[in-house]
């Protein structure tokens, strides 16, 4: 990174904790409680985002393995990474909210409903991507095999936003088409300005990340060339 982009990314860092602090007030403070499960819906205004930044992490992940696949380019692999460990993360938040949340409204922490299962299989299949990068015999074909699975999760996603819709399981759909929002006007609100939050900082998560990956790139690269003129 040049000065400048170092300056950026701290700036943006820095608006991102802000943003999140407001976030968790808005959260906890500003929306009222939902008639129906009283405190415990409030968990929506981190489940939902969180599962949309992990669509958005996957449905990158499928685009760059494509372009890996592709042109062999390690730019694209560096994204494909990046967006794998974060994907991989924000769904495991998910899977953690998931289930504080369903032990209220089914009484039971975990049950195979059609979209918790197919949001397992994604986080399996994300974690599938970083196993073999690091048990393949080279670093191409670990990227090879890691951009296959990814388009794979991508598929995956689909199944999970039509799984209650093609099974008729029991998790919630607060926004139908057609329908009138369902939300009181300060809940809409403040889930917007999580979803804006959740978004920003995948975005700074994703600099860093990539930024990190192009120098251990570049340190290996220099390692090998001096090996190579030592020998």
């Amino acid at each position: 990174m040049t000065s400048g982009q170092t300056k950026g990314t701290l700036a943006l860092a820095g608006l991102v904790l802000i943003a999140m602090f407001v976030a968790i007030w808005m959260v906890f403070q500003y929306v009222p409680n939902e008639k129906v499960m009283g405190p415990v819906q409030r968990i929506f205004y981190f489940h939902v985002p969180a599962a949309m930044v992990t669509f958005l992490s996957v449905f990158l992940l499928m685009a760059t393995s494509i372009g890996y696949l592709w042109t062999r380019n390690k730019r694209w692999d560096r994204i494909s990474v990046a967006s794998t460990e974060i994907g991989l993360m924000f769904c495991t938040l998910v899977l953690i909210t998931g289930p504080i949340w369903a032990k209220a409204a089914w009484g039971v922490w975990w049950t195979w409903e059609a979209r918790l299962t197919t949001t397992l299989i994604l986080w399996l299949l994300m974690a599938g991507c970083l196993m073999v990068r690091g048990y393949a015999q080279n670093q191409d074909l670990g990227a090879r095999l890691a951009s296959v699975l990814g388009i794979i999760a991508a598929l995956d996603v689909v199944i999970v936003y039509k799984a209650v819709h093609w099974w008729r399981g029991q998790h919630p759909i607060v926004f139908k088409s057609g329908e009138k929002n369902p939300l009181a006007p300060e809940m809409f609100t403040t889930f917007m300005y999580c979803i804006g939050v959740f978004l920003v900082l995948f975005v700074l998560m994703m600099i860093l990340r990539v930024a990190v990956l192009s120098l251990e790139d570049r340190t290996q690269a220099l390692l090998e060339r001096r090996t190579g003129d030592l020998s």
